[in-house]
């Protein structure tokens, strides 16, 4: 996620760093190594899968679910920012091999694209803890304000935070000759160049991992409590989705966020020399792939832990996917689905998150 390196035989993907120490001898990495091996055919699995389970997400919320309620609303834009993540990967998978081809435009472009599809990923798991406390902990007063245009209101407000928040990246990134190879870096002013480093990461896990894991913890604890006050079976189905989504966000982000910290400051860890600074830069790359997982994950949560997706998924393979392949499964195609349940309803007694 977060790439710059002196070396150009070094860089991967959209690092801010420098893999070499500033005031010793160029420090060898291996980096590069494990990019051409392992970056193209893991960047290759996730854009097929994350391309694919996201769009089912977005069709199945637009088609069938008709977007009825908030939780809807951010469900759909959480697929679209894995969607933004996934629209960068062909890119950052050449780069990983090759060099940066695609000019210095598409370089901005695509860096902001990749950190709004972060900060948005993150900022609506959190709307939608948010949206569960309110219709659990606080259920008359969620009957006033979750509302469809409430969700689409607070979703254009998060998308302005998240852009806002990925334009530095935006702005610094431009394509740059080093050495033998064009890379795509981001370059500070050089009297600056540490301070917005350090500024640009410190920012990037206070609003990716800091503040919303404070949120969550809270939230679930007032949820749990009142779960265990009412023991309303439905209401424990209702959070549980958005439950797994945040726990598996998570165990995918946290690693390569901690990592990055240690990274940054690693005069603060005394881990400052040569030796330690390899083994980081890996931690980085191999954290940092492990997380980019994370966004063909949402879609397999949906499958296995909602059932109406699964029943929306099956209704639209017999209908547009089955009758082409199988002549005699056409039958299928005139079977109907039963009315959906009053649990698709934006009231507090079913919370509308079944999917």
């Amino acid at each position: 996620m977060i790439n710059s390196t002196s070396e150009p035989d070094m860089e991967i993907l959209t690092t801010v760093y420098n893999y070499e120490a500033d005031d010793a001898a160029p420090c060898e990495s291996n980096v590069k190594q494990f990019a051409s091996q392992f970056l193209l055919p893991l960047y290759s699995l996730v854009l097929i899968f994350g391309l694919v389970g996201n769009a089912l997400v977005v069709l199945i919320l637009i088609k069938y679910k008709r977007l009825k309620s908030m939780t809807d609303v951010y469900l759909l834009n959480l697929a679209i920012s894995d969607l933004l993540f996934i629209f960068s990967l062909p890119f950052w998978a050449y780069y990983a091999v090759h060099e940066w081809d695609f000019g210095n435009a598409m370089c901005k472009i695509l860096s902001g694209i990749y950190y709004a599809g972060f900060y948005g990923g993150m900022f609506f798991i959190i709307f939608l803890t948010l949206d569960r406390y309110l219709a659990i902990v606080h259920a008359v007063f969620a009957l006033r304000v979750r509302t469809v245009t409430r969700g689409i209101l607070t979703s254009v407000l998060i998308w302005a935070v998240a852009i806002s928040a990925s334009l530095p990246w935006a702005i610094f990134h431009s394509v740059q000759n080093e050495g033998t190879r064009w890379t795509c870096t981001a370059h500070y002013p050089l009297d600056q160049e540490a301070k917005w480093k350090q500024f640009q990461i410190l920012m990037m896990i206070v609003l990716g991992l800091v503040i919303p894991l404070g949120i969550m913890i809270f939230c679930y604890i007032e949820i749990i409590k009142t779960l265990l006050r009412c023991r309303n079976g439905k209401k424990h189905k209702a959070v549980r989705l958005i439950f797994v989504i945040m726990i598996v966000y998570f165990i995918f982000w946290a690693p390569f966020n901690i990592v990055l910290l240690i990274y940054t400051f690693p005069d603060s860890f005394s881990l400052n020399n040569c030796e330690n600074s390899k083994q980081l830069e890996l931690a980085v790359q191999v954290t940092e792939t492990i997380a980019m997982v994370h966004c063909c994950i949402n879609p397999v949560i949906y499958a296995f832990v909602g059932k109406k997706f699964r029943k929306y998924l099956s209704i639209f393979f017999r209908k547009h996917i089955a009758v082409y392949i199988c002549k005699p499964c056409s039958l299928l195609h005139g079977e109907k689905f039963g009315r959906v349940s009053s649990t698709d309803t934006p009231s507090m007694a079913n919370t509308s998150i079944g999917l």
